[in-house]
């Protein structure tokens, strides 16, 4: 398949998985209104959809690398599909949380970035890979940042069933865009390496550990903001509109920032792009807790971590490629967005109970700037050489 338009399918897959979960925040009030559920049941079915995207993320990867991503993505395609379906008619609590944990956690975890950026990083010559990696990453961002406001005018003009359906409709076209995708990959040349062997080899690296805990730190900031940081934003004084102000500029400032860190990554050391974007991330997150609030400061926190924010995912993805290989890209890269997953769901919890146990936000940011420093000094010891010719080498000085 010619790489063109595996990037082309490869982004409009992504910008449909990404835009469509940027809106389940929007169905939260109509939906607890109508069932009088109150609003903890919507957020423990979006919390299972973390848990379930991270747990089966390696399992989607296993299976991509073993008989094809594009069997992978359009299973996925359609579980997303029934799980948008299956909330718009859903009546009890857990039929929800069946459809917008179980079915759309399955989907996230075979149609997002482990398995599509696998296939991508593939299918791209190597000097144009990182690149390539932070244009999809950059698409995936900007669903979410388009197809918001789309969600909210869907609800506002119908009714959110209806917006349900129509986001299901629109995330039926991921199954044949995942054609573009079928190739399965093939074994490294020279070897006949298993998953076995593969998982065993990464197990026994210290990177692929390194790499685990810097994700999550990653989705311990991401989660902990996106779903607390308009509340901290209200506490402070300020209104709702500066807190989804924050929100938007945050999604418009990672296209920029997605597109840079593939394009730096491909001319410059990952590692060290990873250990400073978590090092500013860390500066920024001081910000709002050495300064007064104001909208001045929270627009320019919102600018700054909106370049930072995905930009670890074309880093992290395109060093598992490159230390490891390609072969088994999408199961490792499956494996380490599980510790991506679990600090989002240790982000969301702690902030909540840092909150309701001392009345503030604070031990929660601080514990975010400590955490800030933590990964941006555990990606240094990386070592960013290819396990084949870290081999060869020592072939050689034997």
């Amino acid at each position: 398949m010619n790489p063109g338009t595996v990037l082309v399918c490869g982004c409009i897959i992504l910008f449909l998985a990404f835009g469509a979960r940027a809106g389940f925040g929007l169905y939260l009030q109509p939906i607890s209104l109508e069932f009088g559920w109150g609003r903890e049941v919507l957020s423990f079915s979006l919390a299972l959809q973390q848990i379930v995207w991270g747990a089966l993320g390696p399992l989607a990867g296993i299976v991509a690398d073993r008989y094809g991503t594009g069997r992978v993505v359009a299973a996925c395609g359609a579980f997303y599909m029934l799980g948008l379906i299956g909330m718009a008619f859903a009546q009890t609590p857990i039929a929800m949380h069946f459809a917008a944990g179980l079915l759309v956690g399955a989907a996230l975890s075979g149609a997002t970035f482990a398995t599509v950026l696998a296939v991508i990083g593939r299918t791209v010559a190597p000097e144009r890979r990182s690149t390539a990696l932070g244009v999809a990453t950059a698409a995936g961002s900007f669903g979410q940042f388009a197809l918001l406001p789309v969600n909210q005018l869907l609800i506002g003009a119908f009714n959110w069933h209806v917006a349900l359906l129509i986001m299901a409709g629109m995330t039926a076209l991921i199954m044949p865009l995942a054609a573009a995708l079928s190739s399965r990959p093939a074994a490294a040349p020279g070897t006949g390496q298993s998953l076995t062997a593969a998982l065993r080899e990464a197990m026994r690296e210290r990177g692929f550990h390194l790499l685990f805990w810097g994700y999550f730190v990653c989705g311990f900031h991401i989660a902990m903001l996106t779903v607390h940081l308009p509340s901290f934003v209200t506490d402070a004084g300020l209104s709702a509109t500066h807190g989804m102000t924050a929100l938007a500029l945050i999604g418009l400032f990672n296209i920029i920032g997605t597109l840079s860190a593939g394009w730096l990554g491909g001319r410059f050391s990952k590692k060290y792009i990873l250990s400073s974007i978590y090092s500013v991330r860390a500066v920024l997150i001081a910000l709002l807790v050495l300064f007064p609030l104001s909208p001045l400061t929270l627009y320019v926190f919102a600018c700054g971590i909106g370049l930072l924010w995905l930009g670890t995912v074309p880093l992290t993805n395109g060093l598992v490629g490159q230390i490891f290989g390609l072969r088994y890209m999408a199961t490792l890269t499956g494996l380490v967005f599980f510790g991506h997953q679990i600090g989002s769901f240790v982000g969301v919890w702690l902030a909540g109970y840092l909150y309701d146990t001392t009345g503030s936000y604070l031990g929660a940011l601080y514990t975010s700037i400590g955490l800030g420093i933590f990964a941006a000094l555990i990606n240094l010891p990386v070592n960013e050489k290819p396990l084949a010719e870290r081999g060869k080498h020592a072939q050689a000085l034997a």
